[in-house]
């Protein structure tokens, strides 16, 4: 355990929190944490997107002397912190591959030269010999690990330099560790304390409801024509959809474009200026929707998302969580809407077992997919599912598609004995598509050279249509009645439940709506519109303020959001001051920002209606 240091005067931070980021109080969890720290003490901060976790670190690092070393998985991400800190006027650096060598040279001479209070890393840079060598010889006086959740869940074959930072408390025994993550079960939290800490180390958990975000899932059929009805719900609102590859990144936002919907895409193969141009959009002008993978999203603080819409199912709750987590910032309603279906479960499946890692870690990724799929399956509310994934427990909460149109669970035992009849009968080695021809009793080239067709379960099946019998095939699967072989290209198998239930023990029960076509495009729902923080007169201002935002980032060649978050924006639309005094009182003007930036907002201020 890192020494015991004598407490920092509360007054130290709460003049750092006013003069250097410019607000007047912590959020839920931030005192805490950063007490822990200062009096050496390791911490662990599950915080959600959005609740300010980066302060946990950043004030401790500027309390005390000496040097903060971060470590952060993406080099947009801390390129984008450090240009961040830098305009509060904290002395940053990052070290990263991407710069060029010059300029990462140039960066640990000053940190070598003391210039520097927060260097931010990759941890493959980080733990290297010579890099924990030469960080020896320097005052450490902290290490933070950013999305810490890293350490469990991406698995050592992805990023296995995060598990190396559990050797930092050996080298670096009298420094405190801090690793903080918007996302992580019990399972990982505890894997966390473990390898990274020892066991040694405080757990600061806030809440995990989000309760203005309204929730829903939907079987995947036509995937472009459902997120196109659920685009004629939010027509001209900022949102983001999320795809699994770059190419339907591309291939989307095209499409949604040919429909009159502004959208841009955003992938890590793109170019950074590309990337940069269309985060600048994306923040700064109304109505844009950014189609991406996930690679966009991390550290984007843009508070008037209205949506987050998934085309394919995330890796685990814990990724979607964090996904959805980027709408509603500004505590008016969002919706988070996905969709999925059995090929979708298939490909997570598949990715699972292709990972170069343990058996345990791969059972482990399974039954975090289990869970993401019973979510998506819930009988009853679905957000009291999602939070109890978390440890919390909540009531059920009338702002999901369940709670506000709940469809009834119907017995389909023998529906689904009927297909563990064909999936059993054929070998549990055929997909989806040849087991509901034995049931629908198709007589197809495949059905007949198979004998197929003389199955007890040929042709039970014949009063269903196909969608009907792949929503079911998909819930067994979900539910765990049946299973998909990987290795066998993703044929249909029994598994020990279902196996039970084709013995006469057990019941299977559907959801109705799930079977039926999507529905005709709907008006906004009674209660989901966005709340109106903003007059007439104040939208134009913010407008206004929007785009002397994006003119002062290109002329300091960073993004838009980090000149100024929206909530800072809206608070100047909002209040108006009129002098620099006032200025001064925003949230978020620290000392640096409102020396900078005063004279220009106060010009654009003063100079609207």
């Amino acid at each position: 355990m890192p020494t015991e240091m004598p407490p920092a005067p509360a007054t130290d931070i709460r003049r750092t929190l006013r003069e250097t980021f410019g607000f007047e109080s912590f959020r839920p969890g931030q005192q805490a944490a950063i007490e822990a720290l200062l009096t050496g003490r390791n911490a662990l901060t599950v915080m959600p997107t959005g609740s300010g976790k980066s302060l946990c670190f950043q004030i401790p690092a500027l309390v005390l002397d000496g040097l903060t070393v971060v470590v952060s998985p993406l080099i947009a991400l801390m390129q984008d912190q450090v240009a961040a800190l830098r305009l509060a006027g904290v002395a940053a650096d990052s070290i990263n591959s991407s710069a060029p060598r010059a300029d990462n040279v140039a960066a640990w001479n000053r940190v070598t030269e003391g210039g520097t209070r927060i260097l931010y890393m990759a941890p493959e840079r980080l733990m290297t010999e010579r890099m924990l060598a030469a960080l020896g010889r320097l005052p450490v006086r902290l290490f933070a690990i950013d999305e810490a959740h890293c350490i469990s869940q991406w698995g050592p074959s992805f990023r296995p330099e995060y598990e190396e930072l559990c050797r930092l408390r050996q080298l670096f025994p009298d420094v405190p560790v801090v690793a903080l993550t918007a996302t992580a079960d019990a399972v990982t939290r505890e894997d966390i304390a473990e390898r990274l800490f020892g066991g040694e180390v405080e757990s600061f958990v806030l809440g995990f409801d989000r309760p203005n975000i309204r929730l829903t899932v939907e079987m995947k059929q036509n995937g472009r024509a459902q997120l196109m009805n659920f685009m004629a719900r939010h027509q001209g609102e900022s949102g983001i959809v999320y795809c699994l590859s770059r190419r339907k990144t591309e291939e989307t936002a095209a499409f949604l474009n040919a429909g009159g919907i502004r959208a841009l895409p955003y992938h890590a193969g793109m170019e950074k200026e590309d990337r940069e141009a269309h985060q600048n959009a994306f923040m700064t002008d109304p109505g844009v929707v950014m189609v991406a993978t996930i690679a966009f999203g991390m550290g984007i603080d843009k508070a008037d998302v209205r949506f987050v819409f998934h085309m394919d199912l995330p890796g685990s709750i814990e990724a979607y969580y964090q996904e959805i987590g980027r709408a509603g910032r500004d505590g008016a309603a969002a919706e988070a809407h996905m969709l999925y279906g059995l090929s979708d479960i298939r490909m997570r499946r598949t990715f699972i077992e292709d990972e170069d890692a343990s058996d345990a870690r791969r059972r482990r990724e399974h039954k975090r997919l289990d869970a993401l799929l019973g979510y998506c399956e819930a009988p009853e509310c679905r957000r009291t599912t999602l939070l109890d994934y978390f440890g919390e427990r909540i009531e059920p909460c009338g702002n999901c598609d369940v709670c506000l149109d709940p469809s009834e669970r119907i017995d389909g035992t023998e529906d689904a004995r009927n297909i563990l009849a064909a999936v059993s009968g054929s070998g549990e080695r055929f997909g989806s598509a040849h087991v509901i021809d034995i049931l629908r009793g198709t007589a197809t080239e495949k059905v007949a050279r198979l004998g197929h067709d003389a199955l007890p379960a040929y042709g039970t099946g014949a009063g269903r249509g196909k969608n009907e019998w792949r929503a079911l095939i998909r819930q067994m699967v979900a539910t765990g009645f049946l299973r998909l072989d990987i290795a066998g290209y993703g044929g249909l198998a029994t598994t020990g439940k279902g196996r039970t239930l084709m013995q006469g023990d057990g019941i299977f029960l559907y959801r109705r709506d799930t079977l039926v076509a999507p529905r005709a495009p709907q008006k906004r729902p009674r209660g989901t519109a966005p709340d109106p923080i903003l007059s007439s007169d104040q939208a134009a201002l913010m407008n206004a303020l929007k785009a002397l935002r994006l003119q002062l980032a290109k002329e300091r060649g960073v993004p838009a959001y980090i000149i100024f978050p929206d909530r800072t924006l809206f608070e100047m639309a909002q209040q108006r001051p009129r002098t620099v005094e006032e200025f001064s009182r925003i949230n978020g003007v620290g000392a640096a920002k409102l020396r900078d930036f005063a004279e220009p907002f106060l010009g654009a201020i003063n100079a609207s209606p």
